[in-house]
């Protein structure tokens, strides 16, 4: 599908990997998310190890505004159990910072999922060349395209054992979804279960964060629904 078809991504109580879907949100750091998804009175420093007891996925989204120190990915590695995985995000239009931000990211060892690269400009080949050509051919990458322009770029990406966010129907290695525009529905949750349980490819969906906790609930529910 194409890339804007799909807005979602996800959470999970116990696992949030079910039948090859790996299920996480947007995020984890989020105050406004105590008391319905932390307990009352958790420290910030604790959230992710609390995250991460329950879910075994989430988008780690500041890698694309700054890089953090390498002792940071260290600590969120030690954070979390064997199987967690982080999906990193790389702002493409910030070329020069690849090499740096592939050999931080390597800093999280087992735990490194896939790296998403948000792409918001219009159709660049020169870019996505030198952006796949930078990045560790063993990286799982996934590419946040918005612009209508990269239409017809899956098989491209393919080529490379690449994919595009939110493309279920091209040939691809593994798939990459996005739940961004709640409020969800439970037929929705139903319709987006029955696709993602037909995947042969594993999958690493997230859901939107928002200030209530609603991304966990609407996770927990499309778990429910994997089953």
């Amino acid at each position: 599908m194409a890339s804007s078809a799909m807005t979602l991504s996800v959470v999970a109580t116990g696992k949030s990997s079910l039948a090859g879907v790996h299920v996480g949100t947007s995020g984890w750091s989020y105050p406004s998310w105590k008391p319905d998804f932390y307990p009352a009175g958790t420290d910030s420093k604790e959230f992710l190890s609390f995250y991460a007891q329950r879910f075994l996925t989430v988008e780690l989204n500041t890698t694309g505004y700054r890089l953090p120190a390498e002792e940071q990915f260290r600590r969120w590695a030690e954070q979390t159990p064997p199987g967690f995985r982080f999906a990193p995000k790389l702002a493409g239009n910030r070329p020069r910072i690849v090499a740096e931000f592939a050999d931080r990211v390597r800093l999280l060892g087992d735990r490194l999922g896939p790296v998403r690269v948000q792409l918001i400009s219009a159709r660049d080949e020169g870019m996505l060349e030198l952006i796949l050509g930078s990045l560790d051919p063993d990286f799982l990458v996934a590419f946040d395209l918005e612009h209508p322009s990269w239409d017809g770029i899956e098989e491209r990406l393919a080529a490379a054992g690449a994919v595009r966010v939110n493309d279920l129907e091209h040939k691809a290695s593994f798939r990459y979804v996005r739940f961004r525009d709640p409020p969800y529905s439970d037929v929705q949750l139903q319709e987006a279960a029955a696709r993602l349980r037909g995947m042969k490819e594993p999958v690493f969906a997230y859901f939107r964060h928002e200030d209530e906790p609603t991304a966990p609930r609407y996770a927990e529910r499309l778990l429910e629904l994997l089953r």
